[in-house]
């Protein structure tokens, strides 16, 4: 497939998400083109820094651009407030400036982080994502949430900073390990359940594909995912309205699963696929959606080699850590939940002897 861009309208200003095979040889020309600037200030992890970000590196050294290369540890645990003071003083002694630019690349940690500091430092600078995982391409990259974690709450803290644009090579898919790719296939699933139906079943024909790590395939997944996810951007940048709250479909449960687990057990995309049924075997609990559809979910996160069962965890716990979840409002805990395939409602009419039923596993 060719190359394709795709735009994202915002009120302040939009930009671009560029999405191709062998994107990552652009990296230079996609920045100059959208800033100008002569420092760069590279963000990656332990894992990416030698499969990709030394190469993007010398690709804009190549270019004639000051590079600093900063490296933080790979996984979850690294979304904290001490990684960000490190980066913090490292750009600060390095000479970065308000005419500097962060870019990320790396997966969905590295996003979060970088965008963190991009919006932090200087009081803001310029930011671009170079996205290298699968969950990264097609959901955290887009849209402009950035953050950390607290150790009783995910993403709890952060901004919306909007990167100049998104640069997609679904090349570098290839050498994910095998559980960082089905977890971000649960993303990929979550826009089928929330939005389109038509796309929900395209997986449910296509899994064969995705599992083979098809180029054509992923490229039209990522693409169909990032144009899903900008269009409910656009209309609310901020979670104002409350349109963009659908995106955290079975989130509520994931990420009350992380927290317990102290971020280290479950990959993100794990603990939504969790999640996601949880939501659905909820939603049908109090009568929103019939058995069919939960299991048409459960079968197809299965065939993708995602977990569909939470681990043993003590339900009153989850529960309360469910408390801390950006989504309460007005001392109301919310859900998303289904009220059929490609449609979703938030929604506070949800009572804690349902939530903790369905963590039990009970009917």
């Amino acid at each position: 497939m060719p190359t394709r861009t795709l735009r994202v309208d915002l009120k302040e200003r939009g930009y671009d998400i560029t999405i191709g095979s062998g994107t990552l040889a652009q990296c230079p020309q996609f920045l100059s083109e959208r800033c100008g600037t002569s420092h760069v200030v590279l963000i990656t992890d332990s894992v990416v820094d030698e499969l990709y970000a030394d190469a993007v590196g010398d690709l804009f050294v190549d270019a004639g651009l000051e590079v600093e290369l900063l490296v933080i540890e790979a996984g979850e645990e690294s979304k904290n407030a001490e990684t960000l003071i490190d980066l913090w003083q490292t750009m600060l002694a390095e000479g970065a400036d308000r005419g500097s630019v962060v870019a990320a690349v790396g997966g969905g940690v590295v996003g979060d982080i970088a965008g963190f500091v991009a919006a932090t430092f200087a009081r803001g600078v310029p930011f671009f994502q170079i996205p290298t995982t699968l969950l990264a391409q097609v959901d955290s990259s887009v849209g402009g949430k950035v953050g950390i974690n607290l150790p009783e709450a995910k993403n709890i803290v952060g901004a919306f900073w909007q990167p100049l644009g998104v640069l997609i090579d679904v090349d570098v898919l290839s050498t994910l390990p095998a559980n960082e790719f089905a977890a971000g296939m649960a993303e990929v699933v979550k826009y089928g359940v929330i939005m389109d139906l038509p796309f929900f079943e395209y997986l449910e024909s296509h899994v064969e594909a995705i599992n083979a790590r098809d180029s054509e395939a992923l490229q039209y997944v990522v693409e169909r995912c990032c144009r899903l996810k900008a269009d409910v951007v656009e209309e609310d940048e901020r979670e104002e309205s409350g349109r963009r709250a659908i995106l955290n479909y079975g989130h509520t449960f994931a990420h009350a699963f992380e927290a317990a687990t102290e971020y280290g057990q479950l990959l993100h995309g794990e603990a939504v696929a969790m999640g996601m049924v949880c939501a659905s075997r909820l939603a049908e609990r109090i009568g929103m959606i019939d058995a069919k559809s939960t299991e048409r979910q459960v079968k197809l996160l299965e065939a993708l080699s995602l977990p569909t069962q939470p681990l043993e965890f003590d339900s009153e716990e989850i529960y309360r850590l469910m408390w801390h979840d950006k989504k309460v409002a007005e001392g109301k805990l919310r859900f998303v939940l289904p009220n059929r395939l490609g449609e979703v409602i938030l929604t506070s009419d949800v009572k804690s002897g349902d939530v903790i039923a369905v963590l039990n596993g009970q009917d």
